[in-house]
């Protein structure tokens, strides 16, 4: 596929995704998110990928929304189609084996909320702004907001935000949880790159059994969960990179040589 509206650069075991619509503060249309499922679609084959960044071009916005200007004069069931894409594109890229970093310079709303919130971890600049405003346009969130909003930060916090539609600082979105680290703008992306290559230095079959573990355990009851967990903890003593570690660590080796094997 050529890519317009999404940059992908791979660097070593580092992905850098870029949604690309600045002078449209990078709001999300149909062709937008097909090429996003196309660079997930990418990232999943890749073995040499231990982690991946997504943000916005421009500095003004990680994505602003969902494009209006295509939305508009959409009927019901066009608008519940744009829907279904959406939430297939986001959730493709909620369940990536691969940890997904959100970098966040600036206004993350409405779809670009929800594109934050189905990355595993959200580092915003201090001029980010967050909000689901779509009960103002006559809508509801239609890419996964009324159901990660209320998982990350609570039904009663999430239920305010929707229904008033309101748009809250980096500041604020960190003390409620929606995101775990602020941090200047120059140094959003470097704060990103150093938390993804933390990331790639770990086992990298680790981290994916760790990812899935978490998710599945998150929408389920405790025991289940448990069970998840144990499977996971399991499958890791099948790998090699189990035994390199757990070596490196009685032999106390600082160096581990992890292949994802």
């Amino acid at each position: 596929m050529e890519l317009k509206n999404v940059l992908l650069e791979k660097e070593e075991n580092i992905a850098v995704v870029t949604i690309n619509r600045p002078k449209a503060l990078n709001a999300l249309n149909s062709d937008t998110l097909k090429e996003l499922e196309w660079v997930i679609a990418d990232l999943e084959e890749d073995d040499s990928i231990y982690a991946v960044i997504l943000t916005g071009a421009g500095g003004k916005a990680f994505v602003a929304g969902a494009d209006i200007t295509e939305m508009k004069d959409l009927n019901a069931l066009q608008g519940r189609k744009f829907s279904i894409l959406g939430n297939r594109v986001f959730r493709r890229l909620e369940l990536l084996e691969k940890p997904v970093i959100a970098a966040i310079p600036g206004f993350a709303l409405g779809g670009g909320c929800e594109l934050a919130m189905a990355c595993d971890i959200r580092i915003a600049s201090e001029k980010a702004k967050f909000g689901q405003p779509e009960t103002g346009l006559g809508i509801t969130p239609g890419f996964g907001g009324t159901q990660r909003l209320a998982r990350i930060v609570g039904m009663g916090r999430a239920k305010e935000l929707i229904y008033t539609g309101s748009v809250i600082k980096a500041d604020e979105a960190y003390r409620i949880g929606l995101v775990n680290k602020v941090t200047t703008v120059e140094e959003l992306m470097n704060e990103a790159k150093a938390m993804a290559s933390a990331i790639a230095k770990q086992a990298p079959i680790a981290v994916k059994l760790s990812k899935a573990a978490i998710n599945r355990g998150m929408q389920v009851d405790i025991d289940t969960a448990l069970s998840y967990e144990a499977e996971a903890f399991g499958e890791c003593f099948s790998t090699e990179d189990q035994k390199e570690g757990m070596t490196a660590f009685v032999e106390k080796k600082s160096e581990k040589n992890f292949q994802n094997k």
